[in-house]
């Protein structure tokens, strides 16, 4: 008789993990869409969600577009046509997704718009980001500190560069930039010898540093033979290594030409041995293990039909609605807080920046 206790108690638990097993397998697979390998953030970014989604028991179906737009979009479709429920888009360029949406949404495929947001689509339910106005304003304060403005008399010469026309998030960085500088622009206090403050005139397609390197080339060569350029606004550091390639080209950083306070944004390994050398200033670091348990934390309400967690509703119109959006909060680094920040956190070690 307690044999036969025994064997019931087996079976019930057998039974209740079989149950267990069949549940997570009854998951669904998410698509990830990411926009390139090209930028160590996306593989980076791409890597995260996938870890975190296959931890809760999600298939995953990644894919790299290689910032080409028809692959994207071909990516996307097959997505849908495989069956995948939700996804999860970093997209190439926002405004080319609408009508690929439009077919997802009318398979009950939801959309949650990852790091960029996807514009002129109703078909967007969530938007997981950092703040991105506040990434500009860290930028440039960053600058203003580094030049000892309010205080220094100056003034001082500084050169603006922005991120790829085609990607909303360059926008909000450029706002959030200018509202700390322009103060100083209007007053003198900054100078911009090149005349170039508008985004049409500053922005940088596909955030490509060799672009920005012959951008700062032309300048340097046009305005700056006989000033010195003391500060560079950049929005990302792909950028940025190609503005202090060209500063370096004509000695900046040598001698007595002192190097060009410069920024960037995504903390790339490449940029944070430049700053502890200290040819980069600073850059944002925007963690992308958090970003990456927002999109999972979404996509599991989403698929349960529960309240999905968001902290903005006003911010980002994307010319058809407002998206909800969770925003996470950026940080500044520069050579002062390299190891509190990203070694203490673990998101890199000694031997990867050393």
């Amino acid at each position: 008789m307690k044999k036969l206790t025994v064997m019931a108690a087996v079976l019930a638990v057998c039974a209740a993990s079989g149950s267990n097993i069949a549940r997570a397998e009854d998951k669904p697979t998410v698509g990830v869409a990411m926009p390139t390998k090209s930028s160590a953030r996306w593989i980076a970014d791409g890597d995260n969600i996938v870890k975190t989604l296959q931890a809760r028991g999600y298939k995953t179906d990644l894919q790299y577009a290689d910032d080409d737009i028809p692959n994207q979009l071909s990516q996307i479709e097959n997505m849908v046509t495989k069956g995948d429920k939700v996804l999860v888009i970093a997209s190439i360029d926002g405004t080319t997704l609408s009508d690929t949406l439009k077919q997802a949404a009318s398979h009950g495929v939801k959309i949650i718009s990852y790091d960029r947001l996807i514009r002129n689509s109703p078909d967007v339910t969530y938007y997981a980001t950092f703040d991105n106005f506040k990434v500009g304003v860290l930028q440039a304060t960053s600058l203003v500190q580094a030049l000892g403005l309010p205080n220094a008399k100056g003034p001082f010469n500084i050169e603006l560069f922005g991120g790829s026309p085609d990607d909303n998030n360059a926008y909000f960085f450029y706002n959030g930039a200018m509202s700390v500088l322009k103060p100083y622009i209007d007053s003198g206090k900054l100078v911009v010898q090149s005349k170039q403050t508008t985004m049409d005139k500053i922005s940088t397609m596909r955030w490509d540093g060799a672009a920005a390197q012959a951008r700062m080339d032309n300048i340097l060569s046009a305005y700056y033979t006989d000033k010195h350029l003391d500060a560079v606004l950049s929005p990302y550091d792909g950028i940025s290594v190609g503005v202090i390639s060209s500063l370096k080209g004509v000695g900046y950083g040598s001698g007595d030409t002192k190097m060009a306070y410069v920024s960037g944004q995504d903390c790339e390994i490449p940029s944070v041995k430049a700053i502890l050398a200290g040819e980069q200033y600073s850059s944002i670091f925007k963690d992308t293990r958090q970003l990456a348990k927002v999109a999972a934390d979404m996509v599991d309400a989403v698929l349960s039909g529960k309240s999905v967690q968001v902290n903005d509703t006003k911010s980002y119109n994307n010319g058809i609605k407002v998206v909800p959006a969770y925003l996470l909060t950026p940080v500044v680094v520069t050579k002062a807080n390299v190891e509190k920040t990203l070694l203490d956190s673990h998101y890199y070690t000694r031997s990867q920046i050393d």
